[in-house]
């Protein structure tokens, strides 16, 4: 599948190795001009790199697009989403190879699932939800859009996380914890208790540091 990535750096370098020989990458697109992280793909700069690529291709029939934005940036994950969508690309997802997937979980639009993740059963993540390496989300967990649940992060039986927050490295949720929209559980936090949406917490256990 011809593809492009809206994301040149880090999280862009863990989804391509996750897709594999499924795609092959024609360029990346960043708001800045990065050195490419691939060699032989070429960086586009912005919304203009992109659409001065497009139209010298003559448009976006066969295309495919992946957005590599991670870290608490679900919103603009999302939106960058839409944005490709409207282009006319096809949205793609990434299943590792090496992650477990339960047959009964469900995966929204382009979600990630990356090396080593484990998505147990009766586990929903919404639209463009990244679960990222060796992270564990366990049975009846909800996550929304937009949310990403950083590397090694284990979230226990009945988590819910709200729309765009994001669960930093190593963290640990305890059952049945509700994290709100927008909200940032800092790495290796430990949450016992229920989370406000804009609210950021740290340390174990998890206590409020600030909130928007």
């Amino acid at each position: 599948m011809k593809t492009i990535f809206w994301g040149g750096t880090g999280q862009a370098k863990v989804l391509r190795e996750a897709l594999g020989s499924r795609i092959e990458l024609l360029a990346v697109v960043d708001c800045r001009a990065l050195p490419s992280p691939f060699a032989g793909v070429p960086v586009l700069v912005g919304e203009d790199g992109l659409q001065r690529w497009l139209a010298a291709r003559s448009g976006v029939e066969g295309l495919h697009a992946a957005v590599a934005i991670g870290g608490a940036r679900g919103r603009d994950r999302l939106a960058r989403m839409d944005q490709l969508a409207s282009l006319g690309f096809s949205l793609l997802g990434a299943i590792h190879a090496r992650a477990f997937l339960a047959a009964d979980a469900h995966c929204g639009e382009a979600c990630q699932v990356l090396a080593m993740a484990a998505v147990c059963s009766h586990v929903s993540l919404g639209r463009g939800v990244i679960v990222n390496t060796a992270a564990s989300v366990d049975h009846d967990c909800e996550i929304a859009d937009g949310a990403h649940i950083g590397p090694g992060a284990v979230l226990a039986g009945e988590v819910r996380i709200g729309e765009c927050a994001f669960v930093g490295a190593g963290a640990i949720v305890l059952p049945g914890r509700q994290i709100g929209a927008d909200a940032v559980v800092g790495a290796g936090a430990v949450v016992t208790r229920d989370v406000a949406p804009r609210s950021v917490v740290i340390g174990s256990p998890a206590r409020l540091h600030s909130q928007a």
